[in-house]
């Protein structure tokens, strides 16, 4: 577990971008660069990166959301919009999609618009680490495969905090820390060898791929991403590990 919660690299002159140190500034630029290439391909490089896994992980994701009609959600790195399409379908209330990735978002409001998904879908651009959205204004705040391609991660918790009602909950899905000792060697085969070559081969950008395979082994694990929530305000927090801690669902509340 780190000893700084704060995340050092983000703090400093330069953040993790994968296993290199860029300057702080110019992650932003380069992370939009990334989803920029893969935009067009990204649903498809996701069925083919977790062998179709990701879909059952953010089916658990949205049953730990409980979608209400009554309820609220701002959906963080909304990305193509799975998360967004699957809280209404399931009932939930008006929802926010927002991405600082345009290009991630055109492609999601393309799929909103074939769903017929209409006025309580609604897109905006911005990041979040500062969030032109006021406090206590959500009941829920998800991000889901995003929170590792931030410049500030403390800075996006301490937004998400502020912008929930008193009541509300914030959720995080990401890769985290695998558990089982045995199967890392052929995780790490999975992630630097052949993710790689699947991006080169169908989304021709195989550094594009490189990168987010790297950024999954920079990000905190389930630990240490507890605490910095805690340390943004987040109260009651939880961690559920699966697929053996290859991702994990965190939860806290703003009480």
């Amino acid at each position: 577990m780190a000893d700084n919660l704060s995340d050092e690299t983000d703090s400093g002159r330069s953040v993790d971008f994968g296993f290199r140190q860029v300057p702080r500034e110019a992650k932003q630029g380069m992370v939009r660069a990334v989803f920029d290439s893969v935009a067009s391909r990204y649903d498809l490089m996701n069925d083919l990166m977790s062998l179709g896994v990701h879909r059952l992980w953010k089916r658990r994701f949205l049953a730990a959301l409980t979608p209400r009609h009554h309820c609220t959600l701002l959906d963080l790195a909304a990305g193509t919009g799975d998360i967004s399409f699957g809280w209404l379908a399931r009932g939930g209330g008006p929802v926010v999609m927002s991405d600082i990735n345009a290009a991630m978002l055109e492609v999601g409001r393309d799929r909103a618009l074939g769903r017929g998904f209409g006025a309580e879908l609604h897109f905006l651009v911005a990041s979040g680490e500062r969030l032109p959205v006021p406090d206590r204004s959500f009941d829920r705040v998800s991000i889901s495969f995003g929170l590792r391609n931030c410049t500030d991660k403390a800075a996006v918790l301490r937004e998400a905090r502020r912008v929930l009602k008193p009541g509300g909950r914030f959720f995080c899905l990401e890769f985290s820390r695998l558990q089982v000792a045995a199967f890392v060697p052929l995780y790490d085969t999975w992630s630097f060898q052949v993710l790689p070559r699947l991006g080169s081969r169908v989304a021709k950008d195989a550094e594009s791929y490189q990168y987010l395979a790297e950024s999954i082994r920079t990000f905190p694990d389930q630990e240490t991403l507890a605490a910095m929530m805690r340390e943004a305000g987040l109260e009651q927090v939880k961690v559920e590990n699966m697929s053996g801690g290859i991702v994990a669902i965190h939860s806290g509340w703003r009480l």
